[in-house]
Protein backbone atom coordinates (compact mmCIF):
# COMPACT_ATOMS: atom_id res chain seq x y z
CA UNK A 1 0.00 0.00 0.00
CA UNK A 2 1.54 3.38 -1.25
CA UNK A 3 1.55 6.19 1.62
CA UNK A 4 1.37 8.56 -1.30
CA UNK A 5 -1.70 10.68 -1.85
CA UNK A 6 -2.45 14.03 -3.96
CA UNK A 7 -2.78 16.50 -2.49
CA UNK A 8 -3.98 20.42 -3.16
CA UNK A 9 -2.24 22.92 -0.90
CA UNK A 10 -3.83 26.10 -0.13
CA UNK A 11 -3.50 28.82 2.54
CA UNK A 12 -5.79 31.43 4.58
CA UNK A 13 -4.93 34.39 6.63
CA UNK A 14 -6.64 36.29 9.40
CA UNK A 15 -5.41 39.58 9.18
CA UNK A 16 -6.83 41.57 12.39
CA UNK A 17 -5.95 44.76 14.03
CA UNK A 18 -8.40 46.17 16.99
CA UNK A 19 -10.60 43.71 16.93
CA UNK A 20 -11.37 43.82 13.15
CA UNK A 21 -10.83 40.97 11.25
CA UNK A 22 -9.52 41.76 6.97
CA UNK A 23 -12.27 39.64 4.60
CA UNK A 24 -13.07 39.54 1.20
CA UNK A 25 -16.23 39.17 -0.17
CA UNK A 26 -15.51 36.65 -2.20
CA UNK A 27 -17.17 36.60 -5.91
CA UNK A 28 -16.34 33.18 -7.54
CA UNK A 29 -19.65 30.61 -7.06
CA UNK A 30 -17.49 27.96 -4.83
CA UNK A 31 -17.43 28.90 -1.41
CA UNK A 32 -19.00 32.21 -1.89
CA UNK A 33 -19.55 35.26 1.02
CA UNK A 34 -17.20 36.86 3.04
CA UNK A 35 -13.95 35.06 4.16
CA UNK A 36 -10.43 35.16 4.80
CA UNK A 37 -8.27 35.74 1.86
CA UNK A 38 -6.01 33.25 0.49
CA UNK A 39 -4.61 30.88 -1.90
CA UNK A 40 -2.48 28.08 -3.55
CA UNK A 41 1.09 27.00 -2.53
CA UNK A 42 2.76 27.11 -6.01
CA UNK A 43 5.61 24.25 -6.57
CA UNK A 44 8.87 24.53 -5.03
CA UNK A 45 7.40 27.59 -2.61
CA UNK A 46 7.47 27.29 1.04
CA UNK A 47 4.21 27.72 2.82
CA UNK A 48 5.13 30.74 4.80
CA UNK A 49 6.34 32.22 1.40
CA UNK A 50 2.92 31.43 -0.31
CA UNK A 51 1.11 33.18 2.67
CA UNK A 52 2.65 36.43 2.36
CA UNK A 53 2.92 35.98 -1.38
CA UNK A 54 -0.69 35.62 -1.53
CA UNK A 55 -1.69 38.15 1.04
CA UNK A 56 0.16 40.92 -0.84
CA UNK A 57 -1.79 40.02 -3.93
CA UNK A 58 -5.25 39.64 -2.91
CA UNK A 59 -5.21 42.36 0.31
CA UNK A 60 -2.10 45.19 -1.20
CA UNK A 61 -0.99 44.31 2.73
CA UNK A 62 2.73 43.12 3.31
CA UNK A 63 2.96 40.64 6.68
CA UNK A 64 5.24 39.78 8.94
CA UNK A 65 5.48 37.42 11.54
CA UNK A 66 2.33 34.99 10.33
CA UNK A 67 1.72 32.45 12.55
CA UNK A 68 0.88 29.20 11.63
CA UNK A 69 -2.45 28.31 13.87
CA UNK A 70 -4.02 24.96 12.49
CA UNK A 71 -4.93 23.00 9.24
CA UNK A 72 -8.28 22.41 7.74
CA UNK A 73 -8.60 19.35 5.24
CA UNK A 74 -11.15 18.21 3.20
CA UNK A 75 -11.63 15.08 0.27
CA UNK A 76 -11.27 15.64 -3.50
CA UNK A 77 -11.31 13.18 -6.15
CA UNK A 78 -8.35 10.82 -5.33
CA UNK A 79 -6.83 12.64 -2.68
CA UNK A 80 -7.11 15.31 0.14
CA UNK A 81 -7.37 19.47 -0.08
CA UNK A 82 -4.99 20.75 2.96
CA UNK A 83 -5.77 24.44 3.64
CA UNK A 84 -2.64 25.83 5.79
CA UNK A 85 -4.18 28.59 8.69
CA UNK A 86 -2.33 31.27 9.51
CA UNK A 87 -3.12 34.50 11.43
CA UNK A 88 -1.37 37.70 11.97
CA UNK A 89 -2.06 41.36 12.90
CA UNK A 90 1.93 42.86 12.04
CA UNK A 91 1.29 44.45 7.93
CA UNK A 92 1.94 47.20 6.54
CA UNK A 93 0.45 48.84 2.96
CA UNK A 94 -2.68 50.58 1.33
CA UNK A 95 -5.45 47.95 1.29
CA UNK A 96 -6.73 47.18 -2.44
CA UNK A 97 -8.93 44.22 -3.31
CA UNK A 98 -8.45 41.94 -5.71
CA UNK A 99 -10.37 39.96 -8.82
CA UNK A 100 -11.04 37.37 -6.00
CA UNK A 101 -13.16 39.59 -4.19
CA UNK A 102 -13.14 43.12 -2.37
CA UNK A 103 -11.96 43.17 0.93
CA UNK A 104 -13.56 45.14 3.93
CA UNK A 105 -12.45 45.44 7.74
CA UNK A 106 -15.32 43.83 9.82
CA UNK A 107 -15.73 43.94 13.51
CA UNK A 108 -15.60 40.69 15.37
CA UNK A 109 -18.88 41.69 16.89
CA UNK A 110 -20.71 42.43 13.33
CA UNK A 111 -19.74 39.43 11.93
CA UNK A 112 -23.41 38.27 11.84
CA UNK A 113 -24.31 41.18 9.92
CA UNK A 114 -22.16 39.96 6.75
CA UNK A 115 -23.04 36.96 4.27
CA UNK A 116 -19.74 35.15 5.69
CA UNK A 117 -19.10 31.70 4.22
CA UNK A 118 -20.89 28.13 5.04
CA UNK A 119 -18.22 27.29 7.51
CA UNK A 120 -16.73 30.59 8.71
CA UNK A 121 -17.92 30.16 12.37
CA UNK A 122 -15.94 27.10 12.41
CA UNK A 123 -12.98 28.18 10.92
CA UNK A 124 -12.16 31.35 12.74
CA UNK A 125 -13.32 29.06 16.14
CA UNK A 126 -10.10 26.82 15.02
CA UNK A 127 -7.86 29.47 14.45
CA UNK A 128 -8.50 31.77 17.27
CA UNK A 129 -8.64 28.79 19.84
CA UNK A 130 -5.26 27.59 21.11
CA UNK A 131 -6.72 24.66 22.05
CA UNK A 132 -7.76 23.51 18.45
CA UNK A 133 -5.59 22.64 15.80
CA UNK A 134 -7.55 20.97 12.52
CA UNK A 135 -10.59 21.79 10.79
CA UNK A 136 -11.39 18.33 9.18
CA UNK A 137 -14.76 17.42 6.66
CA UNK A 138 -15.22 13.67 6.62
CA UNK A 139 -18.11 11.88 4.51
CA UNK A 140 -20.16 9.45 6.42
CA UNK A 141 -23.66 8.29 4.66
CA UNK A 142 -22.88 11.42 1.75
CA UNK A 143 -23.36 13.51 3.77
CA UNK A 144 -19.88 16.54 5.30
CA UNK A 145 -19.43 16.37 8.45
CA UNK A 146 -17.25 18.76 10.26
CA UNK A 147 -14.55 17.84 12.87
CA UNK A 148 -12.89 20.20 14.90
CA UNK A 149 -9.82 19.01 17.28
Amino acid sequence: MSRLENVELTVLCLIYHNNHYLLQNRIKKDWHGYTLPGGHIEPGESIVEAVIREMKEETGLTIANPKLCGIKQFPIKNGRYLVFLFKTDSYEGELVSSSEGKMYWIHKDELDKVSLVEDFKELIKVMLDDSLNEFQYVIHNEKWDVILK
